[in-house]
């Protein structure tokens, strides 16, 4: 008598399931395959007379009935190993591949693209893409970036760092900067307009209509911004714009204002302001550091979705624009949260700091500025 089959118990999750794969169109064939085995066996079907209708030998029957018994539907999926479709290329011609983007250039070029670099290596451009892609390189891209030679960088850091992430109570954190030269840019056409398929289009020319300077203080807390446009950025708008944070924060408030080290925000008439005025307590970036300043990223913000892309036929249409896109902002701020440590900082800059020390020694070194004869 013949041994009966080990019978095959399916939940209904699992049978939606099975059908699923089998019907969709992305699904390998040998999984659709063992899969309609798995659900002839659930239905009673014997393991030769699904050989039969399947065209496949009774023993792979047996098999997935038996895997799919011990295992569960997750053993379907799984491909032997040295089965399937081999790599075209070797581990080693990829980190040739890798190896030639990141330390060889092309000739009369800075930087390769996928087709050049195919060419030069004979593979494919997608080929490449791929590879850059898992390696995560983008040889098209560059970001400014500049190290501080600052000789009190980890003192003004340290300084700065610990107001984000640890404010003092009862006082307030302020990031304070000008946006200087804001043009009043006017296209000399009218751009056409967003459409299904298509982007919006601006003119490559344009005519200027004049300048503006932004002075800003975003407050770390809540997200609020205060700006006040000015003809120039020279230290009296800079003094003025002071004497509007003073009215506007409560006076029992003390108010540590983050700054860069322009010119303007030393100036002497500034400094003897500010003694004067003890609640303001000035804290400046280092050197080379404006990504220290918080109000920067509410700049990019500024800049990315109202100036960039704006058309301002005179200084106080963009003053305007400025104004609506302050009150908007200000109507639901959103505070900008800083995460990195003083410590997660300082070993990026380190990393840094050996990479361009091979590239050009000493350029890192720390600037100590001379003594200016009397």
């Amino acid at each position: 008598m013949p041994r009966l089959a080990s019978p095959v118990g399916l939940t209904e999750t699992d049978r939606l399931e099975l059908e699923r794969w089998v019907a969709a169109h992305r699904t390998p064939q040998q999984v659709a395959q063992r899969c309609q085995i798995v659900l002839a066996a659930s239905r009673g079907h014997p393991d030769k007379d699904i050989a039969t209708d399947l065209d496949i030998n009774f023993k792979t029957v047996a098999l997935w009935r038996k895997r799919f018994i011990n295992e569960g539907p997750d053993c379907l999926w799984e491909v032997a190993e040295g089965r399937g479709r081999k790599p075209t290329l070797t581990p080693r011609h990829i980190e040739r591949i890798v190896h030639a983007t990141l330390q060889t250039k092309p000739a009369g070029a800075t930087h390769w693209s996928c087709r050049t670099l195919a060419k030069a290596q004979g593979v494919s451009k997608a080929t490449v893409n791929r590879i850059w892609q898992s390696h995560q390189i983008k040889p098209h891209r560059t970001k400014g970036f500049k190290l501080s030679r600052d000789p009190n960088f980890l003192q003004k850091l340290t300084d700065v760092v610990g107001l984000y992430l640890n404010p003092p109570q009862k006082a307030l954190v302020v990031c304070v900067d000008e946006k200087s030269q804001i043009q009043a840019l006017d296209r000399t056409q009218p751009g056409l307009p967003i459409k299904k398929g298509r982007c919006g289009t601006m003119t490559h020319d344009y005519k200027r209509n004049g300048t503006t300077t932004l002075f800003a203080a975003l407050e770390v807390a809540h997200g609020k911004v205060i700006g006040q446009c000015y003809a120039r950025h020279r230290h009296q708008a800079f003094l003025k714009f002071l004497k509007r944070l003073d009215a506007e924060f409560p006076g029992e408030v003390n108010l540590h204002v983050v700054m860069d080290n322009y010119g303007t925000h030393k100036h002497p008439r500034v400094q003897r302001w500010l003694k004067g005025h003890e609640r303001f307590i000035p804290h400046f970036v280092p050197t080379s550091s404006s990504w220290l300043n918080l109000v920067e990223r509410w700049f990019a913000e500024l800049t990315g979705k109202r100036i960039r892309r704006g058309v301002f036929v005179s200084v106080e249409d963009l003053q305007k624009a400025i104004e609506e896109f302050l009150a908007a902002w200000n109507s639901d701020p959103k505070p900008f949260v800083w995460t990195a440590t003083v410590e997660s900082i300082v070993e990026k800059l380190n990393r840094c700091k050996q990479t361009l020390e091979k590239i050009k020694p000493g350029c890192t070194r720390t600037r100590m500025r001379k003594n200016r004869r009397k």
